[in-house]
C-alpha cells in the first residue's frame, strides 16, 4: 500500500521540478512511510527520445518483498516504469507465467509483474489482474502514461489535464501542491456533496480536477487522454445460470475462501477487523481455518451502548479463537476533525469516519495489514433499506391520489423519536417517498438534504449557478447498469457502482492509510463479485432478512447470536453531539460571517435547521454535519495554501 504522484508535460513551461515532485509526495506520505523514491524520464538511458517528459514519485509502504520493492520500478531495459499502490494478490502465478515466457523479473515483489504484464498487454494488463490498485505506468519510448484503478474503486487516483501537461496523484492534495494551480469550487460538486455526502466520481469538489472512475484506465498520448472502462459487474445479465441453492452455496464457498487465501499473502503480519457483524465475522472465521496459529482480531468500542459492538466482537472471537484486541475509546468531538478534514481531501460526511479511523490507529500498533468485511451489505442484499425497497414495490400499484397523499409534507410534523434510525423515523421517511418514482424514491431514503431541501437553503445566486443540474442522474446512470431485474437487484447494483465506492471505500482507504495500516477486502474480489451478480434474489434476500445465503453457507462459523443478529451501523453519537459539544460551534461556524459570505447558503435556512434540531422538531444531525464539514473544508482547502500536514485548529473565525 503506497501514494503515488507524477507528472508529464511536453512543453518546458509545464515541467514538474524534483522540489515540485517531492513536495507531491511529501504530501501523502502518511500512505507510505517506509521508502521513498523519484524518477524523471530525461535521466533514462533506455528507449529513443520522445516529446514528452515524466516525472514519476512514491511512497512506500512495504507489504510484499520488503527489500526488494523500490519504486519508481522499470523493466530490464529500462524503457517501461510503473508508481503502483495496493496489491496485486495473484501476482505469484502471474510471475509464474512471465518467467515462463522469457521475461526476466529481478524481483519478488508484486509491482514488477505490471511492467511486464504491459510489455506484453499494453492497457489491457488490467484484465489479468486480482487485487486493488491503482497505479501509473510511463512507456518512455512511446512517450505514453497509461493511469489505471481497480474493479470496485478500491484504490483513489486524482487527476488534471491542463493542455499538454497531465498530473495526477493517489490523493488531491498531491497534485494541489503544483505551484499555480487554480482551485475554484465546483457548485455542482456542492450539490452532489449535500444529495450523497460525498463528491462522486467523475468528478471532484474543484473544477478541472477528475477522479477516475473504478474498473477505468487513461491514457494520455500526444497530448490527448483517453478513457475507457475495462470491467463492470455482470448485474445486467439474466439471473443464473440455473443451479441449485446448494450448488450456489458451494460456489460462494469456495470463491470466498480463495479470497481469503490470496488476501493473506504478505511478508507483515496479517489481522482482521471484527466487529461481530456477519461480514466480518466470515472473514475472520474463513482467515482462522487457514492460519496454523490464532490470526489477530480487533474490535473498538464507545462508552454508549447503542454505538457499542464490543460484545458481537467478543462471541465471534471466542467461536472462532481468535488472538482478540479489545479497545475503549472516547470518540473526541472536536479533537478529531482536523485531522478528519485533512485528509479527506474533498468534503466527506460520513461519520462512520471518525470510528474507522480510530479502528485503523488501535490495529496498525499490532499488524501492517487488516482483512475486512466491507462489500458484503452490497453484494448480498445486508442493507435493512433493502427491505424498505421491496415493501415500496408493493405499493406501486396504488392510484396517484393516494400516492400523493402519502407523499404530503405534513407527515413530517408527526412528533416521532430523534434518534438515527428510530423506527418513527424511519416511516416518515418511508411514507413521504412513496409518490415518487422507484429511483428516486430511494435517492430520497438515503440522501442527506433531498432537492427541495436543497432549493431552500441554496441562496438565489448560488441556485442560478447550478442552472438546474440535477444530481440524481448519478445514481439513475447506476440504475441504468442493471435494466431487467427485479428492483432489489437493481438497487445493490446502484449501490455498488456508487455508495460502495464513493462511500464505503473512500473511508477505509482514506481512514486506515492515515494511519500506514493496509486494509484488504475478499468480498471485493472481482470473482466474488461476479457470482453476487448473477446470483438470483431470493438465495440474497427475502423479507425481514438479508444476506440469507451468507449465513446458510457460513454457518459454522457464525454463532446463533450473530446468525440472527440485524444490522448495525458503525457510527458515533453525532446527535448527542449536535445538542452538546458542537451546540455552540454550530452557531459559530456556520452562521459566521466568513461562512455566510460564501454566497452558498441562506442565513434564515441554516437558522432554521439549527433551531428544528435543537429543539427536538426535526432530526437534522446528519444534515448539519454535512454542513459543518463544508465549511471546515474550505477553511483548509480554499481559504489558504494546501498544507502538508492536518492543522492543528480550525475552529479559530480569523
Amino acid at each position: 500500500m503506497c501514494g503515488i504522484a507524477g507528472a508529464v508535460w511536453s512543453r518546458p513551461e509545464d515541467a514538474v521540478d524534483r522540489n515540485t515532485l517531492t513536495r507531491m509526495t511529501t504530501a501523502i506520505q502518511h500512505r507510505g512511510p517506509d521508502d521513498y523514491g523519484l524518477l524523471f524520464s530525461s535521466d533514462l538511458e533506455g528507449g529513443q527520445a520522445v516529446s514528452a517528459q515524466c516525472g514519476l514519485g512514491h511512497r512506500r509502504l512495504s507489504i510484499i518483498d520488503l527489500g526488494g520493492g523500490h519504486q519508481p520500478l522499470g523493466n530490464e531495459d529500462g524503457t517501461v516504469w510503473t508508481v503502483f499502490n495496493g496489491e496485486i494478490y495473484n501476482y505469484r502465478e502471474l510471475r509464474e507465467e512471465l518467467i515462463a515466457r522469457g521475461h526476466k523479473l529481478a524481483t519478488s515483489s508484486d509491482t514488477e509483474v505490471i511492467v511486464h504484464l504491459y510489455e506484453e498487454l499494453g492497457p489491457r494488463c488490467v484484465e489479468k489482474m486480482r487485487g486493488m490498485f491503482a497505479f501509473a505506468v510511463w512507456d518512455q519510448r512511446r512517450g505514453r502514461l497509461l493511469l489505471a484503478r481497480d474493479r470496485m474503486g478500491q484504490k483513489p487516483l486524482f487527476y488534471r489535464q491542463d493542455g499538454s501537461r497531465l498530473l495526477f496523484g493517489s490523493e488531491l492534495k498531491a497534485i494541489l501542491q503544483v505551484p499555480g494551480l487554480p482551485r475554484e469550487v465546483d457548485p455542482r460538486s456542492i450539490d452532489l456533496f449535500l444529495t450523497y455526502q460525498y463528491v462522486p466520481h467523475p468528478h471532484t469538489i474543484f473544477k478541472g480536477y477528475h477522479k477516475l472512475p473504478p474498473a477505468h484506465v487513461a491514457v494520455f498520448e500526444q497530448g490527448e487522454l483517453t478513457v475507457s472502462r475495462y470491467w463492470e459487474p455482470p448485474y445486467a445479465e439474466p439471473a443464473g445460470p440455473p443451479l441449485s441453492p446448494e450448488k450456489w452455496r458451494q460456489e460462494l464457498r469456495a470463491t470466498l475462501t480463495e479470497s481469503v487465501r490470496l488476501r493473506m499473502r504478505s511478508d507483515v503480519p496479517v489481522g482482521a477487523f471484527l466487529s461481530g457483524g456477519i461480514d466480518s465475522t466470515i472473514i475472520a472465521g474463513l482467515m482462522q481455518s487457514q492460519s496454523e496459529r490464532p490470526i489477530h482480531t480487533f474490535s473498538i468500542g464507545f462508552p454508549i451502548k447503542e454505538f457499542d459492538e464490543r460484545s458481537f466482537a467478543r462471541q465471534a472471537a471466542e467461536h472462532l479463537k481468535t488472538d482478540h484486541h479489545e479497545y475503549l475509546v472516547e470518540p473526541s468531538a472536536l479533537g478529531m476533525l482536523p485531522k478528519l478534514i485533512w485528509h479527506y481531501d474533498e468534503p466527506f460526511g460520513d461519520s462512520s469516519a471518525i470510528p474507522t479511523m480510530y479502528l485503523s490507529e488501535v490495529t496498525r500498533q499490532v499488524v501492517k495489514v487488516a482483512l475486512s468485511g466491507d462489500g458484503g451489505d452490497e453484494l448480498f442484499a445486508g442493507y435493512s433499506r433493502y427491505q424498505a425497497v421491496h415493501l415500496a414495490a408493493m405499493s406501486d400499484w396504488l392510484p396517484s391520489p393516494i400516492k400523493s397523499l402519502l407523499g404530503w409534507r405534513m407527515w413530517q410534523q408527526i412528533p416521532t423519536s430523534t434518534r438515527q434510525g428510530a423506527i418513527g423515523r424511519r416511516a416518515k421517511r418511508f411514507i413521504e417517498a412513496l409518490s415518487q418514482s422507484p429511483e428516486r424514491r430511494y435517492l430520497r431514503w438515503i440522501g442527506i438534504f433531498d432537492q427541495r431541501m436543497r432549493n431552500e437553503l441554496y441562496t438565489p445566486e448560488f441556485l442560478q449557478q447550478l442552472d438546474g443540474y440535477d444530481s440524481g442522474e448519478f445514481i439513475h446512470a447506476a440504475y441504468a447498469a442493471c435494466p431487467d431485474r427485479d428492483f432489489v437487484t437493481r438497487t445493490t447494483c446502484a449501490d455498488v457502482l456508487t455508495y460502495l465506492p464513493c462511500d464505503i471505500l473512500t473511508k477505509v482507504d482514506i481512514a486506515s492509510m492515515a494511519y500506514a495500516l493496509e486494509a484488504r477486502s475478499p468480498f471485493l474480489d472481482h470473482r466474488v463479485a461476479e457470482l453476487a451478480a448473477r446470483m438470483p434474489i431470493e438465495l440474497k434476500f427475502q423479507p425481514g432478512r438479508g444476506k440469507k445465503i451468507l449465513v446458510e453457507t457460513f454457518q459454522d462459523l457464525l454463532p446463533p447470536s450473530i446468525q440472527q443478529r440485524p444490522k448495525m451501523g458503525f457510527g458515533v453519537p453525532i446527535d448527542h453531539w449536535m445538542r452538546n459539544e458542537y451546540r455552540q460551534l454550530l452557531s459559530d461556524l456556520l452562521l459566521s460571517q466568513r461562512s455566510l459570505d460564501r454566497g452558498l447558503f441562506r442565513k434564515e435556512a441554516v437558522e432554521r435547521l439549527i433551531q428544528e434540531h435543537l429543539n427536538n422538531r426535526w432530526d437534522h444531525a446528519y444534515r448539519l454535519w454535512n454542513l459543518l464539514c463544508l465549511e471546515l473544508w474550505h477553511r483548509v482547502y480554499v481559504d489558504e495554501p494546501v498544507p502538508l500536514h492536518a492543522p492543528e485548529d480550525l475552529l479559530a473565525e480569523g
